[in-house]
């Protein structure tokens, strides 16, 4: 299946006669504010395909790597792609929190920091999330109950009881504490709510928290330094589209 990337943006046409005829792949580096639905749509403009479908959400408020598959035969890889590891990089505010773990809703909860708080304290805790557990998703998230998203509920002040679920954090490393703020990299498996770990770890801390920034660095065996920006790729679109149309034109005389 013909894989698009930043490095492979040179090869459009093929990738676009490839994803026409058999189906392609295209990764995508999805920017804040964006759904992943708002992602699919403006692919399904950009190339004129209709069956697309991404491997695994990102949070409108979180960036990084977006595995899309275009038709209906690489539609049909998405499940391998979803199962995949993902590795996140995250920020975690300490001392306040949101009802949706993230910064989507206003800060309504506030904890002390406990004042003895270090670096090697938060290592000790992030080292207890390693290996299989469980985790209660948040009520913000696309999850369904009774085929209702349950941030629709969430939305109107409606609380649902969820079931955790399990999970498996592959690693979780700390890469800065500022005495508020704590950056983490996890990998994790496929259904781990990174707002939620969020939530647990503040909690272990003796505190609350929330995440206030959220990168998908990669997914399998994939990374975002290989994605393409969606406003890279439609102008790269319509460059190919503009030469295809001047050649035509230079045939026809």
């Amino acid at each position: 299946m013909n894989i698009l990337t930043k490095q492979s943006l040179s090869s459009l046409k093929q990738w676009y006669a490839d994803a026409r005829e058999h189906g392609a792949i295209i990764f995508i580096d999805k920017e804040i504010s964006w759904t992943s639905f708002d992602v699919v749509a403006k692919l399904r403009r950009i190339v004129g395909i209709k069956k697309i479908g991404h491997a695994g959400t990102l949070d409108p408020l979180a960036t990084g790597l977006l595995i899309v598959c275009i038709a209906r035969q690489a539609t049909k890889l998405i499940s391998t792609y979803q199962n995949s590891h993902k590795a996140y990089v995250t920020t975690i505010k300490l001392g306040a929190s949101t009802v949706s773990f993230d910064a989507e809703t206003p800060e309504s909860v506030f904890a002390e920091i406990p004042p003895h708080l270090n670096e090697e304290i938060i290592r000790e805790v992030l080292n207890t999330f390693i290996g299989y557990t469980k985790q209660t998703p948040p009520m913000y998230s696309a999850l369904k109950k009774n085929g209702v998203p349950m941030y629709h509920k969430a939305r109107k002040g409606i609380q649902v009881e969820i079931e955790p679920r399990d999970i498996h954090i592959e690693y979780i490393t700390l890469d800065a504490f500022d005495g508020i703020h704590v950056t983490i990299t996890v990998q994790c498996s496929k259904g781990t709510y990174v707002r939620s770990l969020a939530r647990d770890i503040a909690e272990q801390l003796g505190t609350v928290g929330y995440v206030t920034a959220l990168r998908r660095i990669s997914s399998g065996e994939f990374s975002v330094e290989d994605a393409v920006n969606i406003r890279e790729f439609e102008q790269a679109m319509h460059v190919m589209q503009a030469e295809e149309f001047q050649s035509l034109d230079i045939t026809a005389e």
